[in-house]
């Protein structure tokens, strides 16, 4: 199997192994308690390994020159900005404050609503036809954004959940989290562009978002199987998370899609905008909520890939509809051919 065919059975299946990943480290930790306790130290450790191994091949991908790009089009990037670090941390605090009593879970759903977005929304807006470069810079310039919004965030209203924000220790989990990766990331990139040239580094382009994915599985896993006694004891704040994050998604869809007409937005313009806003990187999320909190408190961003896939793949689905809605020509047969070998 090609690294290209791995990638894409890691990415079109994901919500079966993530559904896989929570099942089966819930069982082993409920069947396995006491075992599991005395390995709590090795399995932070592997928390680490994984969160790196997921983090930073991310960063690789992603093309910082496309910042330089971000003036073009200033308006559908400022949105996807406003959706991303005011509309969802704000709608992620009210929920969590209405549905989530336990404030661990609660909290680490507001946090799952502060990460940026995506590198997977480049790919939705490539599959639905949309402005791939709005959508890329987007992505870029939501991760820059993030090393400012995620503690400011975190400290403007995360005590309110009554746990514990060791800013000292979120500040260093964003430089590890994000920061350093970012940085490494790019160097790798341009070492391997250098060493192997652009084709020879397209042929190993899919590793790293394999290795992501991978990486994103073993942390939902490990998430799991540590906290397995705890949250059989609280299976009902589990199935209350399906209200805030089913909410989030109809709501969010919805209005995004409602404000970009509003504001004259074309259909592309638009499908960069919108994946871009709602499809949070949660890997990112269980990624700070392990390395500076709990567990517990990475719960909700493990379980939230589960609603991003089906509410993203449906929007997708109702593309016919949404160019209706926004006067754009329906796509043609080859079109649709074509836009499908952009996906990310």
């Amino acid at each position: 199997m090609t690294l290209k065919k791995i990638h894409e059975n890691l990415k079109q299946n994901m919500i079966w192994y993530v559904l896989a990943s929570i099942i089966l480290g819930w069982v082993l930790g409920y069947l396995y308690g006491p075992t599991v306790k005395h390995y709590q130290p090795t399995l932070k450790n592997l928390i680490t390994v994984a969160v790196f191994l997921m983090i930073y091949p991310m960063m690789v991908n992603i093309k910082m020159s496309a910042l330089l790009n971000a003036v073009r089009n200033w308006k559908g990037l400022g949105l996807v900005l406003s959706y991303n670090f005011i509309w969802a941390p704000l709608f992620g605090y009210a929920m969590g404050k209405i549905f989530l009593h336990d404030p661990q879970v609660g909290f680490g759903f507001f946090m799952a609503m502060v990460v940026p977005c995506s590198s997977m929304s480049i790919g939705y807006t490539g599959l639905s036809g949309g402005n791939l470069e709005l959508a890329t810079v987007s992505v870029v310039t939501s991760f820059m954004v993030a090393i400012v919004a995620i503690p400011f965030w975190a400290k403007m209203l995360g005590g309110s959940f009554n746990v514990p924000v060791p800013m000292g220790l979120l500040l260093n989990t964003i430089l590890m989290v994000l920061i350093l990766p970012m940085v490494l990331g790019y160097l790798t990139r341009i070492i391997l562009l250098r060493w192997l040239k652009e084709k020879g580094f397209r042929k190993i382009a899919p590793l790293f978002p394999a290795l992501t994915l991978i990486g994103m599985y073993m942390i939902v896993f490990l998430i799991f199987l540590m906290k397995a006694n705890t949250l059989i004891h609280k299976w009902q704040l589990i199935l209350l998370l399906f209200i805030p994050s089913i909410g989030f998604y109809i709501i969010s869809l919805a209005l995004v899609t409602w404000v970009n007409k509003l504001l004259g937005f074309g259909y592309e313009d638009h499908m960069g905008i919108v994946f871009a806003s709602t499809g949070k990187n949660e890997g990112t999320a269980i990624a700070i909520a392990t390395s500076a909190f709990s567990p517990l408190v990475a719960v909700p961003a493990a379980m939230m890939p589960i609603f991003q896939i089906i509410f993203l793949v449906g929007y997708l689905k109702l593309e016919k509809q949404v160019r209706k809605y926004f006067g754009a020509p329906p796509v043609s047969s080859e079109e649709a051919a074509l836009s499908l070998t952009k996906g990310v």
